[in-house]
């Protein structure tokens, strides 16, 4: 196993325990996948994020055969299914965080964008969210839907599940994936409010902005 790969491994063992710590996935829930030049690194099947061994992390070829480590999550064809239409990003961090689920099971919801511009940074980490149609966890029509809005949107909410989050790096994953939740968060408390949203014109310049930088350091999250 390579330094590389070592520090990768540490790298999901911190930010999974910084996810679970803080609220954000409960129980076995949630899993994170990061795609390398040949092959992936999996959170394992039935594993808590707050307490892995990255040493227990699945390492698996392109395909998902698994090389090493414990048996991976079940929902590794979501990941596959989002990053194969994602080129340039290599990491997945998919939650059952409470609000943005709880936006999964709101009824009226616009599939194609799920909410509106309310902070400059939801549209700099993560942009439109879509939506897709809710099947049991583990059936793999969810990566048919996945793939077929992948390439459009690096936010998904999978109905009455949760959500998830592609990124450029684990980090930037982590960070799109936190702003998720917070919009989500503030999209609830100003349900029915009628909240001055950002304009059209503003989330053109953001959109037109350069992206916050982000390392692949696992040092805080700030």
């Amino acid at each position: 196993m390579s330094g590389n790969e070592n520090t990768l491994r540490e790298q999901i063992t911190f930010f999974g325990r910084s996810l679970f710590e803080r609220g954000l996935t409960a129980g076995s829930s949630g899993n994170i996948g990061l795609r390398l030049e040949d092959g992936w690194l999996m959170t394992p099947t039935n594993c808590c994020l707050g307490n892995i061994d990255p040493a227990d992390i699945s390492r698996l070829d392109l395909h998902g055969n698994l090389l090493s480590g414990k048996a991976p999550s079940k929902e590794f064809f979501l990941h596959k299914a989002f990053l194969d239409h994602r080129p340039d990003d290599r990491a997945v961090v998919h939650l059952h965080s409470t609000y943005a689920t709880a936006i999964s099971c709101l009824p009226g919801i616009d599939p194609m964008n799920v909410l509106p511009p309310l902070t400059p940074y939801s549209i700099m980490r993560f942009g439109k969210v879509a939506l897709t149609p809710y099947h049991r966890p583990g059936d793999k029509r969810l990566g048919d839907e996945i793939a077929k809005v992948a390439s459009d949107y690096r936010a998904v909410l999978l109905a009455n599940h949760g959500p998830i989050v592609a990124g450029k790096s684990l980090k930037a994953a982590v960070y799109a994936a936190e702003e998720l939740e917070a919009t989500a968060k503030l999209f609830m408390l100003l349900l029915d409010r009628n909240p001055r949203l950002l304009t059209p014109e503003q989330v053109d310049e953001l959109n037109n902005s350069p992206e916050p930088q982000q390392s692949d350091a696992s040092g805080g999250c700030c």
